[in-house]
């Protein structure tokens, strides 16, 4: 049996292009959502999961990543000087969070490539993978609910959503049959196979693979043994197709609210009800919103 699944990969050595030139100088993953920057939404939804390890794969630029978990004296001093407790407090808690570490991708040859240069912090256990892109509004974190399906099956699980047959492409897409778990049927798949953005006509279903896995270690030897596939890059679904020669690997449908905020439009969805859920901006924007002539 795994012992239980104490680190998070978080894959942050890509270029954002799609958000450029906003990307230029600093990292996507830093990009503010509200008021906190992708990865920290992530990060604190690995810590509510009772994972005690971070490991980031960072590139070139990245630097903005590793200071925001790091101790700021300066700024540290310079609130405590002006008497601003709450502000020194938030600061403080980020660095705090949870230990973090970091491995270098020198380039960024596919997201497969990115958790293989994990794996020596990793070693022979069971992890997290997490993309920051993909932020999730859950009751039960979506972490959590994934750790629990492989804490009952010994398995990999992936994360897995209905997608309209218009967007199917854009994902890594399973052909899954229903496990009935627990007496529910409707959540839980043991996948058979996985097919890399598909055309619609050829998808085998609609069901796609988003941005948290938990993951055997075995799935290594399988990243070592996969050739690069579409676009030259070593693909983690390619990685996943090979492991399930010799194990099982699950999807479930989690429970929660998804946000594509690697996309404008995602973007600027999660800016919006995530502001709109917040305490102390919740009344004043949705009386703004209102105001407008739209």
């Amino acid at each position: 049996m795994y012992p239980k699944v104490r680190k998070a990969v978080f894959p942050a050595a890509g270029l954002g292009t799609r958000f450029l030139p906003a990307t230029k100088a600093q990292p996507k993953e830093m990009l503010p959502l509200v008021d906190k920057p992708l990865i920290q939404y992530g990060v604190e939804e690995a810590i509510q999961s009772s994972i005690q390890n971070i490991i980031i794969v960072t590139g070139r630029g990245k630097s903005s990543i590793e200071d925001h978990f790091d101790v700021n004296f300066e700024m540290e001093h310079l609130l405590e000087s002006k008497k601003k407790g709450d502000l020194l407090k938030l600061v403080r808690d980020i660095s705090d969070m949870i230990d973090v570490c970091y491995v270098r991708q020198k380039e960024a040859l596919g997201l497969g490539h990115a958790v293989l240069r994990a794996s020596e912090l990793v070693g022979r256990e069971p992890f997290a993978v997490v993309l920051s892109d993909d932020v999730i509004d859950a009751e039960i974190p979506c972490l959590r609910q994934l750790v629990d399906i492989h804490e009952f099956f010994g398995a990999s699980v992936v994360a897995l959503m209905e997608v309209p047959a218009d967007q199917i492409s854009a994902y890594g897409v399973v052909d899954a049959e229903p496990v009935d778990h627990h007496g529910a049927r409707d959540r839980l798949f043991r996948i058979r196979n996985m097919v890399e953005k598909p055309k619609p006509s050829e998808a085998p279903s609609n069901l796609a693979i988003i941005g948290r896995y938990i993951l055997v270690p075995e799935i290594f030897d399988s990243i070592n043994a996969i050739p690069p596939g579409a676009g030259g890059e070593i693909q983690l679904t390619d990685a996943l197709k090979h492991l399930l020669r010799n194990r099982p690997v699950y999807g479930y449908k989690f429970e929660g609210k998804r946000y594509d905020a690697g996309d404008k439009l995602g973007f600027l969805k999660a800016t919006v009800e995530f502001a709109l859920r917040r305490a102390d901006l919740g009344g004043p924007f949705r009386e703004y919103l209102k105001s407008l002539s739209l």
